[in-house]
């Protein structure tokens, strides 16, 4: 369980044993991760094209708030963090894997990466083997820890140490394998173009331009903002709600509860209520601490779609427990 006990929202955080940290031992710094800078170099200029005034379309605009929802929520908060990384509740096979295949479509590493690099973040969290405490600076934990070569959560060791029951499953380790994941993920793309550039033919004429144009709207904004809005939310849970919120509970770390990342990453933001029950699907505690990815898990569980639900407990750790973790490490 994790070393946590329940304090006033008005009690000051615990001083912080280190300001500054290292690097993690294991990071390459001259082994740059030359296609990922080029993705993210690439997806954010995708994005900023949604400034062309021709690109834009309301289809696309809606697609792209649809879609942070259908990929990010389901995707990546519940699927990749809450089910894989935490098992805080259980699903149907079918339904696990068409969750992990939205999760793919966020070109954030296949399920198996993502998993080991969460599940290390919380055995060492904003201790130096930590992927990416922002106790480094904030830069290298919104970012640039994805940028350079880190095998602790790469290489073979780490992801049958970290992620060993996933290791265990072949669809997962098929999508792992020669980054098969990345295919599910241009994929999504060519559909989503092909979809908009059919629609946008049959309401234009037939037009070709027409078509042309849909098509390159719902790209631009059904991915490109779409994604770049997802990979900031979930790099900012990582950065953010680890230097400025409110704290619940006196946990081991500097994790906050942050009221904007809160709301806009449907629940993941409340991040010092997780780290004090890794292993809960709730992370709102508070009333007010709206989490819209467990109201989707409980509606799951409505319909016969999940169960096992894994419920917040209030821990009560004497002074100077050390450092734990009740997530699943192999």
């Amino acid at each position: 369980m994790p070393a946590s006990t329940p304090m006033p929202m008005s009690t000051p955080a615990p001083a912080i044993d280190s300001p500054t940290l290292k690097l993690p031992e294991a990071i390459q710094n001259t082994r740059i991760r030359w296609a990922i800078a080029a993705a993210f170099l690439g997806l954010h200029g995708l994005a900023l094209a949604a400034l062309v005034p021709w690109l834009f379309t309301w289809s696309g605009l809606l697609l792209a708030c649809a879609g942070c929802y259908l990929f990010g929520t389901l995707g990546i908060n519940m699927c990749y963090h809450r089910l894989l990384t935490h098992r805080s509740f259980t699903c149907p096979r079918w339904l696990e894997r068409a969750l992990t295949i939205l999760g793919a479509c966020n070109l954030q590493g296949s399920s198996i990466r993502w998993v080991c690099g969460h599940r290390m973040h919380h055995q060492h969290s904003d201790d130096r083997p930590d992927p990416h405490s922002p106790l480094v600076n904030f830069l290298w934990s919104h970012v640039g820890w994805l940028l350079v070569s880190n095998p602790s959560i790469e290489k073979t060791p780490g992801l049958s140490r970290y992620a060993a029951d996933l290791c265990r499953d072949p669809f997962h380790m098929a999508l792992e394998r020669h980054q098969r994941w990345i295919w599910i993920w241009l994929g999504h793309v060519v559909v989503i173009f092909a979809a908009g550039m059919a629609l946008g033919w049959i309401l234009d004429g037939p037009s070709f331009t027409g078509g042309v144009r849909l098509g390159l709207s719902w790209v631009v904004w059904a991915v490109g903002i779409r994604l770049v809005v997802v990979w900031h939310i979930t790099w900012a849970i990582n950065s953010v709600t680890h230097l400025w919120g409110y704290r619940n509970y006196r946990t081991r770390d500097n994790s906050r509860n942050n009221w904007l990342l809160g709301y806009i990453g449907m629940g993941e933001g409340w991040h010092n209520n997780h780290h004090a029950n890794q292993r809960s699907a709730i992370h709102g505690h508070k009333w007010w601490e709206l989490d819209i990815t467990y109201t989707t898990i409980w509606l799951l569980q409505k319909i016969g779609l999940a169960s096992n639900i894994i419920h917040p407990h209030r821990p009560s750790m004497p002074p100077g427990t050390p450092r734990s973790s009740d997530t699943m490490t192999g």
